[in-house]
């Protein structure tokens, strides 16, 4: 489960968390929420947040390596296990500025993030509230207010998007296993 980290969201992304400490010279297990712990390779520096919302100064990577589900990762300044130790439980952020840039087709599971979905017949099914990883595609989980509905993305069911909304066509008798959208709501 996502744990709350207070930080500001316009300049940040929340990537995941220090799990632990690993060995004494002070490199740490951080656990992505994405699921891809290979990513924190791709970057330069990450931010530390603690429970309170106190941001730490940029940190540069010094070295990554994935072991699992975890990316053991050596940061400037954590240099012994006490220091990394210090750091057990604190959110990942990442600059959005420092984000790698997109290729085409491709985006930021943070821009899905509170959209809103619609079927082919312009019947609203909910907005998004998150999105995980699930092998060969990812998944985004629609809030309908009053159950979770999971829809893969891909080209072929996400059809339009806008700043502010998804049209999608799922394939026949996805949205039918939720048993509220069988109703045809209209709002």
């Amino acid at each position: 489960m996502v744990q709350d980290y207070s930080y500001p969201t316009e300049s940040f992304l929340l990537l995941g968390k220090v799990a632990k400490a690993h060995g004494m010279r002070g490199e740490v297990k951080i656990f992505p929420f994405s699921g891809q712990p290979e990513n924190i390779r791709t970057y330069r520096e990450l931010v530390l947040v603690n429970s309170k919302g106190d941001l730490s100064p940029p940190l540069a990577i010094l070295g990554c390596r994935v072991q699992g589900k975890v990316a053991i990762t050596s940061l400037d300044s954590i240099t012994s296990r006490n220091k990394a130790e210090d750091i057990e439980g604190m959110g990942v952020l990442l600059a959005k500025a420092n984000l790698p840039e997109l290729g085409e087709n491709e985006f930021y599971w943070h821009q899905y993030i509170g959209k809103t979905v619609r079927d082919l017949k312009d019947r609203r099914i909910g907005k998004i509230e998150a999105i995980f990883p699930s092998g060969s595609q990812d998944i985004m989980v629609i809030n309908s207010g009053t159950e979770e509905i999971l829809v893969p993305i891909s080209k072929t069911i996400v059809i339009k998007e806008s700043s502010e909304e998804i049209t999608i066509d799922p394939p026949p008798g996805l949205l039918e296993l939720y048993t509220n959208y069988s109703s045809g709501r209209d709002d």
